[in-house]
């Protein structure tokens, strides 16, 4: 398999693409054979080109790469080689939901343990982000602004984990930097105040976790227009039906939980994600990591084991340096020296 090294991360092959980025497997290159499998998001060109969105975008990868949480997938690295721009992140052996939910047999739904445990999971990951703070302690107001069932990732850990945190913010300023009338993204997601350029804050993350609930419950789309300008209105002023209008397990208590983290106004909704996951955990039963996890190995059995291979293929690439080979570099030098190396190079692996 052939790999380009960009730093000390060799680049695999592509294994997702969306409008933003292509998603490749890659692997940290170290010393003495140390090996670590992670994700590498390769930007677009019209992204990479642009020197103004370089700078924006690595300041909030900077941010990010602060948010650290369980249910929070981490940045572990910005790099900008041969006018590309390249996002390392941990790599999870998983899918995004969109996938999951995709690939589910039209009549069957997510059942209501494993829709509840994935939006617990990830209202905990985004509170987290929320709350996140600098070296000084500094709130530093992350917020998602691209909550969506694409930007959250399950694997057969079973754990949900927030995917994007600062693509949003960056790529929203570029695209509107030439006309500011134009809204992109994902509009089905987007809060009334992102579309009425309000205030954007942490509830508005809030807001679009509890649509994302909505459609697991209901195993249907929110909003199921294309037309841009129809789906503007209806999320400004159409009627907003509860879960339980469509065939789902849902309870009164959970449709009431998701319709206030809904609300158009955002003083109505929860004020916290946390506050609407500990609302959720006290009304609806909660999945634990292993019951999310087979879940997700009984639907995504032949997608994972794809991309096993493809991880075995780049792992069994020789680009590391053997021991024998640092050995060589360091022949003639006296013991002490030798040993000396050897420690930093253990240490700066």
């Amino acid at each position: 398999m052939s790999q380009r090294v960009i730093a000390r991360y060799a680049l695999g092959p592509a294994i997702a693409a969306g409008g933003v980025a292509t998603v490749h497997l890659g692997r940290v290159v170290g010393s003495i054979g140390f090996t670590r499998i992670v994700a590498i998001k390769r930007l677009h060109n019209q992204f990479a080109t642009d020197p103004k969105f370089v700078s924006m975008f690595v300041d909030e990868a900077r941010l990010a790469a602060r948010v650290r949480h369980p249910n929070v997938v981490p940045t572990l690295d910005v790099l900008v080689d041969s006018g590309e721009v390249y996002v390392v992140l941990e790599y999870v052996h998983g899918q995004p939901l969109h996938l999951l939910m995709r690939a589910l047999p039209p009549t069957q739904r997510v059942p209501l343990r494993i829709a509840t445990g994935i939006a617990f999971g990830a209202l905990l990951g985004l509170h987290a982000a929320h709350d996140a703070r600098n070296e000084r302690g500094e709130p530093l107001r992350i917020v998602h602004r691209d909550v969506s069932p694409h930007n959250i990732v399950l694997g057969p850990d079973g754990v949900p984990r927030v995917i994007d945190f600062g693509f949003a913010k960056a790529v929203g300023r570029m695209r509107t930097t030439g006309n500011r009338d134009e809204v992109k993204g994902k509009l089905a997601y987007m809060a009334p105040e992102q579309l009425t350029r309000g205030t954007v804050d942490q509830r508005t993350d809030v807001y679009a976790a509890a649509l994302v609930l909505w459609e697991l419950l209901a195993g249907r789309k929110l909003f199921r227009t294309n037309d841009p300008k129809e789906l503007f209105h209806a999320i400004l002023h159409g009627e907003l039906e509860p879960p339980s209008r469509y065939p789902t397990e849902s309870t009164p208590a959970i449709d009431a939980v998701v319709m206030r983290g809904l609300a158009r106004d955002p003083s109505h909704r929860w004020p916290t994600a946390r506050a609407m996951a500990l609302a959720l955990e006290d009304c609806a039963p909660i999945a634990t990591t292993p019951h999310i996890g087979a879940w997700v190995e009984r639907i995504a059995y032949a997608d994972l084991a794809a991309r096993t291979k493809l991880i075995a293929e780049l792992e069994s690439a020789n680009i590391a340096p053997t021991l024998d080979q640092i050995f060589d570099e360091i022949r003639g030098i006296d013991e002490c020296t030798v040993l000396d190396e050897m420690d930093y190079r253990l240490e700066t692996a």
